[in-house]
């Protein structure tokens, strides 16, 4: 119910903060001159496409420390901590980026993720049950597939190529439903109410597909991670933290944030374009026909 309720509350944020941006540069009276032509339409669809994922991007490390009950480690507590602090200090100097912010978040599962907007400033976290059930070398295997992904910039990438999607689902969409609606009703705006209805019904549809883009940049992604945690950890400890993650796997609740983890499930067919991860056997064997890595 906690999450359910700040997804809520975090989109109904990003159309306030749109709404005000719009206002305060004036983009709200330009639109009302310029609305009907297809520039105009083509700036309101970035506007509103691009805008929602970067404040989405932005709010990313607060979201995950709140929905995912983040509990970030400033002075390390216990042998442990200091252990997981150092691995992760020493993997952002491997690959030049700033020392993250690592954390911990309470779930029995082996898992992980990273996120944040700024590459020298983003967030690792690891779930209690990866501390407990991995060993040491699987979990620096873990924690380097992570840090690949912040240091290969992988959320502001995502985030463009969703609004990108976005933001030509938004646009297709009105120019589908004027069309329609002109064809049919022989309306002088295209704004009737065929047009209202094929826009909702084409927006879906394209998200859908667009959906299928986002997924499979967010597959081979996870590829090119897995080398990234076989060059910081050595590609046998790589392979054994995926064959763990095979033998309990659960992933991560909250849908966005498992765009950035570390598990991924099993799919096939259609299942397989959504899906945000390849199968872990797939990863298995790409690192195992990869060989050592350097």
């Amino acid at each position: 119910m906690k999450r359910i309720l700040l997804f809520l509350l975090t989109n109904l944020a990003v159309l306030l903060v749109l709404s005000i941006v719009a206002h305060l540069v004036g983009l709200d009276a330009w639109l009302a001159v310029h609305g009907g032509s297809l520039s105009g339409l083509l700036v309101f669809a970035a506007f509103i496409g691009f805008g929602g994922s970067f404040i989405s991007l932005a709010m990313s490390k607060w979201l995950a420390k709140r929905s995912m009950g983040v509990r970030v480690i400033g002075t390390p507590a216990n042998a442990s901590e200091q252990w997981l602090v150092s691995v992760v200090q020493q993997h952002a100097q491997r690959v030049g980026v700033g020392m993250p912010e690592v954390g911990i978040f309470d779930s029995p599962e082996p898992n992980a993720f990273a996120t944040g907007a700024n590459r020298n400033a983003a967030l690792v976290a690891v779930s209690s049950g990866l501390l407990a059930r991995m060993s040491r070398e699987e979990i620096t295997a873990v924690l380097g597939h992570e840090m690949t992904h912040v240091a290969n910039g992988d959320m502001v990438t995502l985030t463009l190529i969703q609004g990108v999607v976005n933001t030509f689902v938004i646009f297709l969409s009105r120019v589908i439903g004027n069309i329609i609606d002109r064809a049919l009703f022989r309306s002088d705006d295209g704004r009737g109410i065929a047009y209202f209805v094929t826009v909702m019904v084409t927006q879906l549809l394209l998200s859908v597909l667009a959906t299928m883009i986002v997924m499979w940049f967010s597959r081979w992604r996870e590829f090119r991670a897995d080398r990234g945690g076989a060059r910081l950890a050595g590609t046998p400890n790589m392979i054994d933290a995926l064959e763990e993650l095979k033998r309990v796997h659960e992933p991560l609740p909250n849908h966005q944030l498992a765009a950035f983890g570390i598990a991924g499930g099993d799919g096939a067919g259609l299942k397989r374009l959504f899906m945000s991860h390849p199968p872990l056997d797939e990863r298995i064997a790409a690192l195992r026909a990869l060989g050592p890595v350097s």
